[in-house]
């Protein structure tokens, strides 16, 4: 496990190199894994006095999890978090994020996941996760209700993330609802579509229909109106059979890719 002071110098290599905020993020929060989860933290370093700071009836582990603060030792030596007697650092999920993207400059404004979300100056893009780019830091959020009850960061098909008492790196899992890009990511930031079914309506759609005309497909009674009924339906079903894609009758990610390439590739 490396300690405060390696990932500190970490980052700092990362900056000289002029490595992308992308991979430099991410290779700095891989750096973390095995840190501590404690429910408020923003990363400040794992001493019983900042656990203790942080300790509240709904998150006994802060103190149970701590050798000195549940008594079974006087000193921090030996523990897993004092690796080399040297400190790590201690966050929840949404102050790891938060962590993580200051090292290199974007600050996320607000308190919690949901906060950090709602703000629209807090990011570049946003989405559903079936449209998640890949080859982008992104942060991943899970929608419960109106709220997001957890956070993490994302590349590459996988998250590392604050959760279970612990920092982790794992595939993205299934449970996972929405991504964003945090605003000042440097790099290309990819087009992206909302997932787009029957009833929907807006500019989107709009631009969905001028895309299936200009692929051949027939709208004549509505036309790019903006407004995804039965005629839309059946224009991109059709589509999407003589292209080979699941006809299902979604725009989605794989429909609004082939989309674009063909219209882009009719513009050139």
């Amino acid at each position: 496990m490396n300690n405060a002071k390696e990932v500190a110098e970490l980052i700092e290599s990362l900056k000289n190199y002029g490595i992308p905020i992308s991979e430099a993020a991410w290779q700095t929060a891989l750096a973390c894994v095995g840190w501590p989860y404690v429910f408020g933290a923003w990363g400040e370093e794992c001493t019983p006095a900042n656990r203790k700071r942080r300790a509240r009836d709904d998150h006994k582990t802060i103190v149970t999890a701590c050798q000195v603060l549940n008594g079974k030792k006087g000193s921090c030596d030996g523990c897993k978090w004092y690796p080399d007697g040297e400190r790590v650092r201690m966050y929840d999920c949404r102050g790891f994020t938060d962590w993580v993207l200051k090292q290199f400059g974007i600050d996320l404004t607000g308190e919690g996941a949901t906060s950090q979300w709602n703000n629209a100056d807090n990011w570049a893009a946003k989405g559903d996760i079936a449209d998640i780019p890949d080859d982008i830091l992104c942060c991943v959020f899970i929608r419960k209700g109106s709220k997001m009850s957890h956070t993490g960061l994302a590349y590459k098909g996988e998250t590392c993330e604050c959760s279970n008492n612990v920092q982790h790196s794992t595939k993205r899992r299934a449970a996972w609802t929405q991504w964003a890009i945090p605003a000042g990511i440097t790099g290309d930031i990819p087009k992206t579509h909302p997932t787009l079914r029957k009833g929907a309506k807006g500019s989107d759609v709009k631009e969905m229909q001028q895309k299936l005309m200009q692929c051949g497909e027939a709208l004549p009674k509505y036309g790019a109106d903006g407004s995804f009924g039965n005629e839309t339906l059946k224009a991109l079903k059709s589509f999407q059979k003589k292209q080979g894609l699941k006809v299902d009758g979604i725009c989605g990610k794989q429909t609004w890719g082939r989309l674009d390439q063909l219209t882009e590739e009719g513009d050139e």
